[in-house]
């Protein structure tokens, strides 16, 4: 069985979202799709960002409507099947790591995460542990 395409999506604001696409693609992350706001390159009305495990995130330029939360106010978990690869990514390109690379106690045997910040202040955890599966999975 097939999993289904992602129908949740974290949504967030970024004061500099072109920035935050090109930090975020450094780790790994795919634009899938980054459209111009009011036809300025500098902001940003809807970008997509694709995990290439599942899933992914959505932003743009702040906004005082709709979904906008000031910017650096957002957290992340992202399941990875190599969590010391994208750690390697994520100090290359020059995120302020929060906890190195180690095993979680509540993940069982061999699973490894860290966390960072991006340059806009929201914090990330990278990792292996998949979550609990669901109910009658």
């Amino acid at each position: 069985m097939s999993t289904p395409p992602p129908t949740v999506w974290p949504a967030f604001n970024a004061h500099d979202p072109r920035a935050l696409v090109d930090f975020l693609v450094a780790l790994g992350f795919e634009a899938t799709a980054v459209y111009a706001e009011d036809g300025s390159p500098d902001r940003v009305a809807h970008a997509q960002l694709d995990w290439p495990e599942g899933g992914g995130v959505m932003f743009g330029s702040v906004k005082d409507h709709g979904l906008s939360r000031p910017p650096g106010s957002a957290g992340f978990y992202v399941v990875t099947a190599d969590p010391r690869a994208v750690h390697e990514r994520a100090v290359a390109a020059g995120a302020r790591i929060t906890r190195p690379p180690e095993a979680p106690d509540h993940a069982g045997a061999g699973a490894v995460e860290f966390s960072m910040e991006d340059p806009e202040g929201n914090a990330w955890s990278f990792g292996t542990y998949p979550g609990e599966p669901r109910a009658g999975s």
